[in-house]
């Protein structure tokens, strides 16, 4: 492998695959060009945020030299009613960011231009190569597709043994949707976002449903999945896949057995096979013949923080090491480094008791396994569903140590400054678990009492309603003015924090990536030198600080 200094040569151009969205799965021989290239190109929408360059932001922006960046914008991202018009402006668009790139080859630049997922597999990059491999050196740097990234979030073969896999976009058509399905055992259908309906009726015609899958920005941290026959619509985008992958039936037995996916159902039998076999598939693991000494491993419940890895702490990270299974829901068990002999058991978000079960279960059997949450695993994360799911005669010989991490709501309160200086609540918006008629009963006491609190899961794609509601209730209890932070994907690159009022708080910029945090009436906010700085006072009224050096709490 050449180092950085020698990745690229004067004048050749090089299409670099960086694969479905994590860094971390950027190529060696990619992250050594992006690291050297004279020229780095990548494409943007009309918005001009390019997702190929946060992808890769970290090698750029480590150069020692910066690279000359080529921002390519597309006049439109999609075809409207009127095709000629579409085909017209996109042509121009290849023509004129090949003119410029040809310019920086014809001077003797290396020239890499970012590719999401993999530069041969439906990406813009191929239009580019074709008009520049005619006069320039080009290379092609493969990148892991979105269409393999989608099956490994799901922990599902695309297809097995002498089955027949089929990819093709949504855009197809109908007739030709309907020809690949009745001819493929398996399929992946890309760019799914606004012909959802379209797939999922061809799907049920054709017996798939059942088995197709949606994946939205699989490895990006902030994806998910779900059932194609549940989703709404509206809440696909336009670069998300649908996975109909294989029929798994039980094969030859080879005397080996790996862990399985966690089910979707209750039955544990869905997850046994994982358990009975944990000792073949970490044979290797000294962790885990020291574990299966002594009978009775134990499952430690870790929290890993908000996001970022300097949020983990050092006992987190400890136990992770040590840990011979890691079970959790896919993206925060894809924040855990790959360690030899650790075994992942990913599963999606809403199998919390299963989930817990399969944990104890492998314990029981002499693993040390580590359940992972994000933020604090206490704080409406795993530790409750692996204490209730331990409370049950299979388990209750289990050990059962919890770790604690920082929870989302620090992280937030941080970032404004002190909302949660004084008496806090904490509360879930989400209803998927309790009624809305509790949910509401507890903001009103929570505003009755007026605290500040944090409100975790205010909303998701489908669940729009709660926070609408949540800004009408805090109108009846808060002045208008009381502080509200609004904060998005705290710890992430796109990070974004805003101090707003009650009175202006707007449910449409909340997601499901999103916390807020609503003041009390001691709630303050002020301009300061680096820029808006949030705090609930310790005392009301007149009091001040007076008195309250000795009376405990964290000074």
């Amino acid at each position: 492998m050449s180092d950085a200094a020698t990745a690229v040569e004067p004048g050749h151009l090089y299409g670099v695959g960086l694969g479905p969205g994590d860094p971390g799965l950027i190529t060696r021989r990619g992250a050594d060009i992006i690291a050297a290239a004279d020229v780095v190109a990548f494409h943007a929408g009309p918005h001009g945020r390019s997702t190929a360059r946060r992808i890769a932001s970290e090698l750029l922006d480590a150069r020692p030299h910066p690279a000359t960046e080529e921002l390519l914008v597309y006049p439109v991202t999609k075809g409207g009613g009127n095709d000629g018009d579409y085909a017209e402006a996109m042509g121009a668009f290849y023509s004129e960011a090949t003119s410029r790139l040809a310019g920086h080859l014809a001077a003797g630049r290396s020239v890499a231009v970012l590719s999401l997922g993999d530069p041969m597999l439906y990406s813009s990059y191929q239009h580019l190569h074709r008009a520049l491999e005619i006069d320039f050196p080009a290379h092609v740097i493969p990148g892991v597709p979105s269409v393999t990234a989608a099956a490994c979030s799901l922990a599902h073969p695309l297809a097995e043994g002498t089955d027949i896999l089929s990819i093709l976009p949504a855009t197809a058509g109908r007739d030709r949707l309907e020809a690949a399905a009745k001819a493929a055992d398996c399929l992946v259908i890309m760019k799914l976002g606004g012909h959802v309906d379209e797939v999922r009726d061809v799907l049920r015609e054709t017996g798939m449903l059942d088995r197709a899958r949606v994946v939205v920005r699989a490895t990006m941290g902030d994806g998910w999945t779900a059932p194609l026959a549940d989703v709404d619509a509206a809440d696909v985008p336009y670069f998300s896949v649908v996975v109909v992958g294989a029929v798994l039936d039980d094969g030859p037995d080879t005397g080996v057995r790996v862990a399985s996916r966690i089910g979707a159902t209750a039955d544990t039998s869905s997850y046994a096979g994982a358990v009975a076999a944990r000792g073949v598939a970490t044979a290797d693991s000294d962790a885990a013949g020291a574990a299966r000494a002594v009978g009775m491993g134990e499952v430690v419940v870790i929290g890993l923080g908000p996001g970022p890895d300097r949020w983990l702490t050092p006992e987190a990270a400890a136990e992770l090491e040590r840990a011979t299974d890691v079970v959790g829901y896919s993206t925060y068990v894809a924040r855990v480094p790959e360690r030899p002999g650790q075994t992942k058991h990913m599963s999606d978000n809403r199998v919390e008791g299963e989930r817990a079960a399969m944990a104890l279960d492998l314990a029981k059997s002499g693993a040390r396994v580590a359940v992972v949450s994000s933020g604090d695993a206490g704080v409406f994360a795993m530790a409750a569903a692996v204490l209730e799911t331990a409370d049950d005669e299979p388990w209750r010989e289990v050990p059962v140590r919890i770790v604690p991490g920082m929870t989302a709501a620090q992280a937030v309160a941080s970032r404004a400054g002190a909302p949660l200086g004084h008496d806090f609540a904490m509360l879930s918006l989400s209803d998927r678990l309790k009624p809305w008629a509790t949910v509401e009963k507890r903001l009103r006491a929570v505003l009755g009492a007026d605290m500040a609190f944090a409100v975790y899961n205010p909303a998701s794609k489908t669940r729009r309603a709660q926070v609408v509601a949540l800004r009408d209730l805090v109108a009846e209890y808060r002045d208008p003015e009381t502080p509200v932070i609004v904060a998005r994907a705290v710890g992430a690159p796109e990070e974004n924090v805003t101090v707003t009022t009650v009175a202006d708080l707007d449910p449409e910029v909340v997601d499901m990536r999103t916390m807020l945090i609503v003041g009390a009436s001691s709630t303050r906010a002020y301009d300061g030198v680096d820029g808006v700085r949030v705090f609930t006072a310790r005392h009301y009224g007149g009091g001040g600080f007076a008195g309250t050096g000795a009376l405990g709490g964290d000074h």
